[in-house]
């Protein structure tokens, strides 16, 4: 009796034990800023070229999502992979330090931006499931992360999609779309994939990975969605000095 009730004790702790060593996960699309394939403002050539992911805005550069996540205190690189398919020039594989998360970057060719935007929207509907081993762990990303981003030109402007886009999952995916005017562009196909847009935007911006950070962040407290896009729209006003009420009104969540 002694020893029965003993294991009644331990069970819910054992049980917990084994609910947090479950990884989360987080897949980030990364449309290569491009000036030669792109319907953007031209930017300096070193950033602008699509092919060159070491220096490019979204990607190399200060405040492009590797550069910034690998100088981050809170994020440690696992593994680095130079073109890991035709579409994508550069592979990241982030550890958060304090947490079981893991955040996989991926730098699409940006040429190739109308392709991101669908797989991007096929993985928000549960398809393109992509299995990473790291230290003898199986990471699920693609249709079968946890979290889903988008980060880039709003490709959507120029061109429409086709794809998978019927939502499959008993779940619904948390994603986060750092374009322009997202969600009036994002809006109708994202709502085929019953996703929760945790952060998307009303008007023009600039997608650099500060936003993107402080949304992950908060997102990784469990925080509430009003909560995690208070984080984006504080990050973006700190960098942008565009007022925190312009950044309120630029970063909205849900529908």
């Amino acid at each position: 009796m002694k020893n029965l009730l003993l294991f009644l004790i331990v069970l819910p702790f054992l049980c917990y034990s084994k609910i947090e060593q479950t990884p989360k996960t987080i897949h980030v699309f990364v449309a290569l800023c491009d000036n030669a394939n792109q319907g953007i403002v031209p930017v300096p050539a070193k950033l602008g070229n699509g092919q060159d992911a070491r220096n490019n805005l979204y990607w190399g550069a200060m405040y492009g999502v590797k550069a910034y996540f690998k100088k981050s205190q809170d994020w440690e690189v696992l593994t680095t992979v130079v073109n890991p398919t035709d579409l994508i020039v550069e592979r990241v594989l982030f550890k958060h330090k304090t947490t079981n998360t893991y955040l996989l970057a991926d730098a699409y060719n940006g040429k190739y931006i109308q392709q991101a935007t669908i797989n991007f929207l096929e993985s928000n509907a549960g398809n393109n499931s992509l299995k990473i081993s790291s230290n003898q762990t199986e990471l699920c990303f693609g249709g079968d992360a946890d979290l889903l981003a988008y980060v880039g030109h709003d490709g959507l402007m120029e061109f429409d999609v086709e794809g998978d886009f019927e939502g499959k999952d008993t779940s619904t995916k948390d994603t986060i779309i750092l374009a322009c005017v997202s969600k009036t562009y994002f809006k109708a196909y994202l709502k085929l994939t019953k996703a929760n847009p945790l952060v998307w935007t009303t008007g023009l911006m600039a997608p650099e990975a500060y936003t993107l950070k402080s949304s992950i962040d908060g997102w990784i407290l469990n925080e509430s969605d009003l909560q995690i896009r208070e984080r984006a729209a504080q990050a973006y006003h700190k960098y942008q000095k565009c007022g925190i009420r312009g950044a309120r009104k630029l970063l909205v969540t849900g529908y």
